[in-house]
């Protein structure tokens, strides 16, 4: 018999500790150090050593052949972007979202159209049994034959059921329902985890199968589970969105194979999840023209322009410390373009509460969007509109400069495409490129020069 030992790990960092402790020295949190039992087992002598085994040898890096990942695609386009063109063979993705957000759904989807081109699926459901998932295909219409679901938890029983059925796409909803028998702790501990991902991924790369396991998440956002998870996957996947509103975004946090910086749109339907293909006109469609405080930036979203409203409200303060309240970007960019503009502009803005939101729910990160933030919390202190059929881009230092930003053209290519008359960009990305028909593109190189051209006297 092997000797058994006990040891307590956190159920939120992974961290491993021989006795139990309130706070976790990893993470900091309380009541998290969970009691496991793990049998212990005999080192043996390393290959290295005694000369049994094989040893692999360095190669050099212009010896190697590349070779060109092959993938599977979709019918839908978004998702085939999110993934960087499709799904790699042999890949194993962590999707995790919200709980009714849809992530069910979407791989539900994403099945039934990879059946339908004579491609074997398995679904493993370890929550649902096998006519709740049903009752879902039947309400997203699918009738496929080649579309096989399982309801179970024994990850022994599920590597069998793959041996058998030789599927082409497996997906494991979710991973914190899932067993193993030789790890005595709970389902949904960092060991059964831990564990049972590690099983499939030697099952993804020994059989070229492309693996997709859905992850909860926790109250903060982040996926249930150790960090470790997130490092073991090939690619992570965020499906994000409010459950009461229909617009769903699948964002990609991590790729192996693909850019990060991609985001799908979907829209949610009765009969399932809607691809949008043109983005700007959602997030556009219910803006308010003549307002004062409104403003539209063309924002990149990896490959992708998307053009989303800023919307901002300044109103004079009731207490001693204005308020500064940012929906959508950082809210430490608020207070820096205010000081700004205080300080090479005028605008006595010390004493007025600020609200910025990003209208339809979508987050900015990107530097290009200083100049529209900008110019909407302008307008809005002084109460003037700007022309809507303006765009502002650039990014706005603290000495009141405009900077040069990235991917200048698509950005003006995509608000020639809705119909906007006006680009207010950087004068130093002017230079180089050829302006589209229809529409004007105006340089300026300081934030007062914008303003002027922006906002309607």
């Amino acid at each position: 018999m092997a000797k058994r030992k006990t040891k307590y790990v956190c159920q939120d960092c992974g961290y491993e500790s021989a006795k139990w402790m309130g706070k976790c020295p990893g993470c900091n949190n309380w009541n998290t150090m969970v009691e496991e039992i793990e049998a212990s087992t005999v080192r043996g002598r390393s290959s290295i050593s005694n000369g049994t085994q094989s040893v692999s040898k360095p190669e050099s890096i212009t010896a190697i052949e590349s070779q060109k990942e092959p993938r599977i695609t979709t019918a839908m386009k978004e998702f085939n972007r999110v993934l960087g063109g499709g799904i790699v063979l042999g890949s194993l993705v962590l999707i995790g979202g919200d709980p009714g957000i849809g992530k069910s759904t979407l791989l539900l989807q994403i099945s039934s159209q990879l059946a339908e081109k004579q491609l074997p699926v398995l679904y493993v459901s370890g929550e649902e049994s096998t006519r709740q998932t049903k009752l879902r295909a039947d309400r997203l219409g699918i009738k496929s034959d080649l579309l096989y679901v399982l309801s179970e938890t024994n990850l022994f029983d599920i590597g069998k059921q793959i041996e058998e059925v030789r599927p082409s796409f497996v997906v494991i909803d979710s991973i914190q329902t899932i067993f193993k028998e030789e790890v005595t702790s709970a389902p949904g501990s960092v060991s059964q985890v831990r564990e049972c991902t590690v099983e499939l991924m030697k099952i993804a790369k020994s059989n070229g199968i492309p693996i997709f396991i859905v992850g909860h998440v926790t109250k903060e956002g982040a996926i249930a589970g150790p960090r470790l998870l997130e490092h073991m996957v090939d690619a992570v996947l965020y499906f994000e969105g409010e459950r009461h509103h229909t617009y769903r975004i699948l964002r990609g946090v991590k790729n192996r194979f693909g850019s990060t910086n991609e985001m799908g749109i979907f829209e949610m339907k009765e009969e399932g999840l809607r691809e949008v293909l043109n983005a700007s006109e959602i997030f556009l469609e219910e803006r308010s023209e003549g307002t004062a405080g409104s403003t539209v930036v063309a924002s990149m979203e990896g490959t992708r322009p998307v053009l989303v409203e800023i919307q901002a409200l300044i109103s004079p303060t009731s207490f001693g410390n204005p308020r500064r309240t940012a929906t959508g970007i950082d809210h430490n960019r608020v207070p820096l373009l205010m000081a700004v503009l205080e300080k090479r502009v005028g605008l006595m803005l010390q004493n007025q509460d600020a609200y910025i939101k990003v209208a339809g729910g979508v987050k900015l990160d990107e530097p290009a969007i200083d100049l529209a933030l900008s110019v909407s919390i302008a307008s809005s202190y002084r109460d003037k509109p700007t022309n809507p059929d303006d765009i502002f881009i650039g990014e706005v230092g603290l000495t009141g400069e405009i900077r040069r930003v990235s991917r200048i053209e698509q950005r003006v290519q995509e608000a020639a495409k809705l119909g906007f008359k006006r680009v207010i960009c950087p004068k130093n990305n002017l230079e180089g490129w050829t302006f589209p028909k229809g529409i004007k593109v105006i340089g300026v190189s300081t934030v007062q020069e914008a303003l002027e051209i922006g906002i309607i006297s």
